[in-house]
């Protein structure tokens, strides 16, 4: 099981956290605070594999919890605001992740697996937005080397889909979904799925 703590100052939006994710089988919310002195309190004194942090609380901020519990702890950050800036300098203070709150309810699991494996899953949208600033496309020949089925998964990736929503848009099953996006990643050199959103953009496979 994968113990979470929630960090988030709306009552409501916390309850919604608490209740997508104690549907998952695998992961436990062992606490949910209102603010980030408890937060960084309750984490140090409980020990939880991911905490789920607000960016804007009361006392400490999601940042500065951050800076206070990774990499000992792995924080994944949620917010409203999702600029460049903000992305930065959670990932600069060691979050495994960073999703905005109108992420599905299957990313924010797939974030919070993500982050107790230690890898970092960043909204797509925002992954496409820094691209769209920063990189040059490459040419969309690159995009030859996956199948159909393949691209149609990567599309769904890049549109902020976990695995089990993937499998429902597309009529396979979720092993399926494991297997494409496996392939995909092995074909194009990504490591995770951040990695293959960026080479989607850059293959032009989704606009951005």
């Amino acid at each position: 099981m994968i113990s979470v703590l929630i960090a988030e100052d709306q009552d409501m939006v916390r309850a919604g956290f608490r209740l997508i994710l104690e549907t998952q089988p695998d992961i436990d919310v062992v606490a949910d605070v209102p603010d980030g002195v408890s937060a960084v309190e309750q984490a140090r004194r409980l020990e939880p594999d991911v905490c789920l942090v607000d960016v804007r609380m009361p006392g400490l901020d999601g940042l500065e919890v951050t800076r206070r519990l990774a990499p000992h702890t792995r924080v994944v950050v949620v917010t409203t605001f999702d600029s460049d800036e903000v992305l930065n300098k959670a990932l600069d203070l060691g979050a495994c992740g960073f999703l905005t709150k109108d992420a599905s309810p299957g990313l924010l699991a797939e974030a919070v697996r993500s982050a107790a494996r230690g890898d970092v899953l960043v909204s797509p949208q925002v992954v496409l937005r820094v691209l769209r600033r920063s990189t040059p496309p490459v040419a969309s020949a690159d995009a030859e080397v996956l199948s159909e089925r393949e691209l149609e998964v990567v599309r769904e990736v890049s549109k902020g889909l976990s695995n089990n929503e993937i499998a429902v848009a597309l009529k396979v099953s979720v092993s399926s979904v494991k297997a494409y996006l496996a392939s995909v990643q092995t074909k194009v050199g990504a490591r995770n799925r951040v990695e293959v959103v960026a080479w989607a953009f850059r293959a032009h496979v989704v606009a951005g």
